[in-house]
C-alpha cells in the first residue's frame, strides 16, 4: 500500500501492525468506532478543511487544524474519527502513517453461520468459502461456507442474469445482506459481496480447516454388539465416516449406489438418513438434503457402465446448470470386484472420489488404485457373515449418534436377509427382540423389502423402504400392516414360482458326493415377475438343502447367465469366473460375487460350454459342510 503524503507535524501512528480499514459503500457511521484508522477518499477541498468520503453515508470534514497533508479531490488519506456532533456533522483528524495493512470492512455485524437463524431482519457480514454458484430465473445463489455452517446468499441483478462475475467458486469472500427467511430455513440476501485479499484468505482457509477437521471428525461410539471380528473394521470405518463428514463440509453432493436387495437396503438406507441430519444441522438451506444427497439401487452385482453412465451424466448436469462440485460415489453391498473397474475408470476421467463398503469377495488390486475408501471384511481376513447393513449402521451412527434407538434392529434385518451366520447374530437378534422384532418379523421385514425393491426397479422408493424397514417411520402400526402385506404377496408368488419351475429341475450327484440341481429359469419359470431368476434360484437351493441335508450346489441359468448358490460345498466362483475366462475362447465369461454364491454372464452362444467348464470346476470342489450360503446376490 503506497503511503499519504505527508506533511503535518502532528500525530503519527504507531506502524507495529497498523490496521486501516477500507469501508464497504454501504457502511453507516455504526461501523465506524473511535481510535481505529480509515482510508478515506477526498471529496472537497476548502480554505478551513477538506471534506473525505469513508463511505457512501459516511463523510466528514478534516478540518485545516488537523491536516497532516495537503491533498487534493480524489487522493486517498489515512483518518480516524474525531466527533460526531449532536446535528449528525462528522469530524475527522488525519493520520501520518507510512506503512499499514488495510483491511476491508463490510456493513454490519460479523455472525457466524450457526448464529443466524434468531437474527431475522438484522444486517451482518459472514466469511467464508464460495461452495456453489447457482444461477436461477431471478437471482443467482451463492452457497457460502464458514467455520459453523454452509448458508445460501441471494444476490440480484437483473433476472437471470449473474451476479458478482468476479467471484468464482472456492474464493474467499466477505458477504454483507439481510438476514431472511426462506422456505424454512434462513437465506442472506446480499447488500455486497467482496473477495478478501490473498493474505486475508490464506488466514480465514485456515481457520476453516481447522474447524472443517474438527467437525469432519465422526463421533465416538460404542458397538451395537461386542464382536472381534467387527472390531477389525472400526478404523476404516471411521475413516470413511470421516470422508462423508468432510465432503458435506466441503459442499460436494454425495450419490450412495447400493446393491437393490435386502442387505443393500439395510445398509444405504440408515447411511442416507445419517447424510441428510449432519446435511440439515450444517446447512441453512431447508432443500440442501433433497440436493446434496442421492440414494441410488442397482440391479445389477457390480457397478453398471449403464449407472455410470447415467450417474455421470446427471453429475455434468448439475455441475452446469446449479454450480455444483461433482460428486462423490460411495458403493455399499456392491464395488469390490474387477467387474466395478470399467465404470471407476470413467469416473477418473473427472477426479470423482469413490468410498467402498462392500462384504462381496473382492479383488483390491484391481479396485484399490482406483478408489479413495475400501471396508471389506475379506481385507482382514474375516467373510461376508459381517453384512454391509451391519457395517453402515454403525457408520451412521458415528455420523449421527442420536439414531441408534431407531437403527437397533437394523443389523440383524441385514444379518437375516443375507443368511449371515456370524457369531454375533444372536446378539443382533436379541438387540432386535428388544425393539419388538421375533426371528420371524425379521424375516418378513427382508422379504418385504425384496419385494418391494423388485417393482421399485431403479427408483429408491423412500417414503416406502423407509417404512418397510422402519427407519424414519412416524407409524409402527402402518410399517407392520404394509410388511405383513408385502411379505405376505411375496410368498405367494415364490410358492407360484417353485410351483410352475421345481418338476423341471434336474439332478445329478457330483463325484463328490454333492448334489448338483440346474434348472432353466428362462423357459421354465415365470419371467417378468417377482421372484426373479436370482431369487427363484435361491429359494429351490433352499428347498433342496431342506430335503436332503446333504452338501448342495444349484445353478439357475438363462441364455446368456447364470445363478449360482452353494451349500456345504468349498466354491471360489470368483476364482472360476477368473479361469473361464482365460479357458474359454470368445465365451465372453464375466461375473462374480461371494466364494460360494455369485451370477456369471457369457455370450449366448457358448452357454453349453461355460456351463460344463463350470460344473467341471465345480466337482472337483472340496465338500466342507460348515460352509452356509449368503443371500440372493442378484435379483437378475
Amino acid at each position: 500500500m503506497s503511503p499519504p503524503t505527508g506533511t503535518g507535524n502532528g500525530a503519527e501512528a504507531s506502524e507495529a501492525e497498523a490496521v486501516v480499514y477500507e469501508l464497504a459503500d454501504s457502511c453507516t457511521l455504526d461501523d465506524v468506532e473511535e481510535g481505529e484508522l480509515y482510508l478515506g477518499t477526498v471529496n472537497g477541498v476548502m480554505e478551513y478543511g477538506v471534506f473525505v468520503d469513508l463511505s457512501g453515508p459516511v463523510s466528514g470534514l478534516v478540518h485545516a487544524s488537523n491536516l497532516r497533508s495537503d491533498p487534493e479531490v480524489g487522493d486517498e488519506i489515512v483518518v480516524e474519527l474525531g466527533e460526531v456532533r449532536e446535528d449528525g456533522d462528522v469530524s475527522f483528524d488525519e493520520v501520518e502513517i507510512v506503512e499499514y495493512e488495510t483491511q476491508y470492512r463490510a456493513h454490519g455485524d460479523e455472525a457466524d453461520v450457526a448464529d443466524l437463524e434468531g437474527m431475522t431482519g438484522e444486517t451482518v457480514v459472514v466469511t467464508g468459502e464460495v461452495l456453489q454458484i447457482n444461477q436461477t430465473g431471478g437471482p443467482t445463489i451463492f452457497q457460502v461456507r464458514d467455520g459453523s455452517g454452509i448458508v445460501p446468499c441471494a444476490a440480484f441483478e437483473e433476472a437471470g442474469v449473474r451476479a458478482y462475475p468476479d467471484v468464482e467458486l472456492g474464493e474467499i469472500v466477505r458477504l454483507a445482506g439481510h438476514v431472511e427467511e426462506r422456505n424454512g430455513g434462513i437465506q442472506l440476501e446480499a447488500n455486497e459481496i467482496t473477495v478478501v485479499d490473498e493474505t486475508t484468505a490464506a488466514d480465514v482457509r485456515e481457520e476453516l480447516d481447522a474447524a472443517l477437521d474438527e467437525a469432519a471428525e465422526p463421533e465416538e461410539i460404542e458397538p451395537l454388539v461386542e464382536w472381534e471380528a467387527f472390531d477389525k473394521l472400526w478404523d476404516d470405518l471411521r475413516d470413511v465416516a470421516r470422508r462423508l463428514r468432510r465432503t458435506v463440509l466441503e459442499g460436494r453432493p454425495i450419490r450412495l449406489r447400493h446393491h437393490a436387495d435386502g442387505d443393500g437396503l439395510c445398509a444405504s438406507v440408515p447411511l442416507q438418513l445419517a447424510l441428510e441430519r449432519f446435511i440439515a444441522e450444517h446447512y441453512q438451506d431447508d432443500e440442501a438434503p433433497r440436493h446434496m444427497l442421492k440414494r441410488l439401487p442397482s440391479k445389477a452385482p457390480f457397478y453398471e457402465l449403464e449407472d455410470v453412465t447415467r450417474d455421470l451424466n446427471f453429475a455434468l448436469e448439475n455441475r452446469e446448470r446449479h454450480g455444483q462440485k461433482l460428486p462423490m460415489l460411495c458403493m455399499l453391498d456392491n464395488g469390490s470386484t474387477e467387474e466395478d473397474t470399467p465404470a471407476y475408470r470413467n469416473l477418473r476421467h473427472y477426479d470423482i472420489p469413490i468410498l467402498v463398503v462392500d462384504h462381496h469377495h473382492p479383488d483390491p488390486e484391481a479396485v484399490e488404485p482406483l478408489i479413495d475408501e475400501h471396508v471389506n471384511p475379506y481385507l482382514h481376513d474375516e467373510d461376508y457373515r459381517i453384512t454391509t447393513g451391519m457395517m453402515c449402521v454403525e457408520l451412521a451412527r458415528m455420523i449421527d449418534p442420536s439414531l441408534t434407538d431407531d437403527l437397533r434392529h437394523v443389523p440383524a434385518v441385514a444379518g437375516v436377509s443375507d443368511r449371515s451366520e456370524g457369531e454375533a447374530m444372536p446378539d443382533y437378534v436379541d438387540l432386535a427382540k428388544e425393539e419388538g422384532y421375533e426371528e420371524q418379523d425379521l424375516k418378513d421385514v427382508g422379504e418385504a423389502l425384496d419385494y418391494a425393491t423388485h417393482w421399485l426397479r431403479y427408483s429408491d422408493g423412500r417414503e416406502l423402504i423407509n417404512d418397510v424397514l422402519n427407519v424414519d417411520c412416524d407409524d409402527r402400526d402402518r410399517h407392520e400392516e404394509i410388511v405383513e402385506f408385502l411379505a405376505t404377496r411375496a410368498e405367494r408368488d415364490v410358492e407360484e414360482q417353485l410351483d410352475a419351475a421345481t418338476s423341471h429341475v434336474e439332478h445329478e450327484t457330483l463325484d463328490s458326493g454333492a448334489h448338483l440341481y440346474r434348472l432353466d429359469v428362462e423357459n421354465h419359470a415365470y419371467r417378468f415377475t417377482y421372484p426373479a431368476p436370482g431369487k427363484t434360484t435361491g429359494k429351490i437351493h433352499d428347498q433342496k438343502v431342506e430335503e436332503t441335508g446333504d452338501p448342495v450346489i444349484t445353478i439357475g441359468y438363462g441364455p446368456d447367465f447364470a445363478v449360482l448358490r452353494s451349500d456345504g460345498v468349498r466354491l471360489d466362483i470368483p476364482e472360476y469366473v477368473t479361469e473361464l475366462t482365460d479357458e474359454i475362447a470368445g465365451g465372453g465369461v464375466s461375473g462374480g460375487g461371494h466364494l460360494v454364491v455369485g451370477s456369471i454372464k457369457f455370450v449366448e452362444g457358448m452357454r453349453e460350454e461355460v456351463i460344463d467348464a463350470l460344473v467341471e470346476k465345480m466337482a472337483d470342489a472340496e465338500i466342507d459342510e460348515d460352509l452356509q450360503h449368503s443371500g440372493a446376490l442378484s435379483d437378475d
